[in-house]
């Protein structure tokens, strides 16, 4: 550990602020939410959780209101939660649906239940912020029902916020570039990462492309992990000049590549999560896929809040391993 604790580029200082009550680690309950009630509290436990508004429309076409949502989100809380547990949650607000404005939150609004943990960090600025964590099904809910579509949590979990425990690969495709192109590029990376004995895991965003993922051993620290992800993204854009790009500057990017996108593993930074459901024109869910599939063929649209809960039973988690502690790739390796 550091000798110094004061915030650095390097180091960031963060505490939790743990609840009294004691939360529920297994079975997650499960909740059906009645169809008759705009407004609605549940009791888990001793926690007491206030829905509001349940009827509103936060997708026009198909027809799916706020509480559609928030029954998604109960219905794969048992394979959502261990993902997001422990770690900084940037709330990304939609009050009006999936169409609307929406705005950025990071500091745990108050008043709020006593029973939502927070995570603090401490900036490099000197500013500490109050994240709150998304710890079991009564915080899921909560988050939700401020009307966060998708969540986005931290990389590092909150005990030590500068040494993630994965680093990902966010295929964007630019201008001119179809999704089978996004595909393509997966597949290519895959094959690259095979090559150096690299785990890796695919996910749909839920939006235009692919989330590729890495389960790491603790240990590096953000920077090292983005500095290895820019090495890796420049390295393999050489290799298919026609199909993909690692320039991050907008306007100098070719047309019809896809990006790899190496920057969002920089400290601070965040992605939907696995299981988020994503504010487009339907309700698509950023959904774990087999590189099988990937070889035959997705699309986005092929994974809603309306069929994901039926894949999840069918399947289980597919990515489970990237929470697990067994099979973790060691960085250090290539720093």
């Amino acid at each position: 550990m550091p000798k110094f604790n004061f915030p650095t580029r390097e180091y960031h200082p963060a505490t939790v602020e743990r609840t009294l009550t004691k939360r529920r680690k297994s079975p997650v309950p499960q909740i059906e939410l009645p169809k008759d009630k705009n407004n609605l509290d549940v009791k888990i436990d001793d926690r007491l959780v206030r829905l509001t508004n349940l009827n509103k429309p936060f997708w026009a076409k198909p027809n799916v209101t706020k509480r559609d949502l928030i029954q998604y989100y109960l219905d794969v809380a048992p394979v959502l939660l261990p993902h997001i547990t422990e770690r900084a949650m940037v709330m990304k607000r939609y009050p009006h649906g999936a169409a609307g404005e929406f705005f950025f939150m990071k500091r745990a609004p108050s008043p709020r239940p006593d029973w939502i943990e927070i995570c603090n960090i401490e900036h490099e600025s000197g500013n500490i912020i109050n994240f709150p964590m998304i710890q079991d099904v009564a915080a899921l809910m909560w988050v939700i029902n401020l009307g966060c579509i998708d969540l986005n949590q931290w990389y590092a979990r909150c005990d030590d916020v500068d040494r993630p425990d994965y680093l990902h690969f966010d295929l964007d495709p630019v201008p001119n570039a179809t999704f089978e192109k996004v595909r393509e590029a997966a597949l290519f990376l895959k094959l690259a990462l095979d090559t150096l004995k690299i785990p890796s895991y695919a996910k749909t965003t839920g939006s235009k492309g692919i989330h590729i993922y890495i389960p790491i051993k603790r240990g590096p620290t953000q920077k090292q992990v983005w500095t290895f992800a820019k090495e890796f993204a420049y390295a393999v854009a050489s290799q298919a000049p026609k199909l993909l790009t690692a320039v991050y500057q907008v306007s100098k990017r070719p047309k019809g590549r896809v990006l790899v996108d190496y920057n969002q593993n920089a400290w601070g930074r965040t992605l939907a999560s696995v299981y988020s459901v994503r504010p487009n024109k339907v309700p698509s869910v950023s959904t774990p896929v087999t590189w099988k599939e990937l070889e035959r063929g997705i699309a986005t649209e092929d994974f809603r809040i309306d069929n994901v809960p039926a894949r999840v039973a069918r399947l289980g988690d597919l990515w489970k391993p990237m929470y697990e502690t067994k099979g973790r790739f060691r960085l250090e390796a290539y720093l």
